[in-house]
């Protein structure tokens, strides 16, 4: 099945912006769902932004912040994060599941990546 790997995590001061990527060792198809996800110390893991069938959705703590990308199928799915604030700290991951609705709840994704830090001082 799909390996993901992702990159581009960091540490950035508060306001500063942050380009992650997804890359998968398969392609990616509009059928399948692939998300973003985070994981804050102590907290449960959250869904970011997910996209399927050419559509992309956002938690709502990200709206007019994040932007997920994806040009081909080959390449690699990113997440564009700007405006960054202490809140958004976490590991970052990206998802993926074969089919069936997108959602933002982890549970229905069964392949994940081992994830990137993203660290933001105030």
């Amino acid at each position: 099945q799909v390996q993901l790997v992702e990159s581009g995590g960091g540490s950035v001061d508060a306001g500063g912006s942050l380009r992650l990527s997804c890359a998968a060792s398969d392609y990616i198809y509009s059928s399948n769902c692939i998300g973003w996800f985070r994981q804050a110390p102590g907290k449960e893991r959250e869904g970011v932004a997910r996209l399927g069938s050419g559509i992309t959705y956002y938690a709502d703590f990200v709206k007019g912040r994040f932007t997920l990308s994806r040009k081909y199928v080959a390449k690699p799915v990113y997440l564009q994060m700007n405006s960054l604030t202490p809140e958004d700290t976490g590991i970052y991951y990206c998802a993926w599941r074969n089919s069936g609705r997108c959602t933002l709840d982890p549970r229905d994704y069964n392949v994940w990546g081992q994830g990137t830090q993203v660290t933001v001082s105030s």
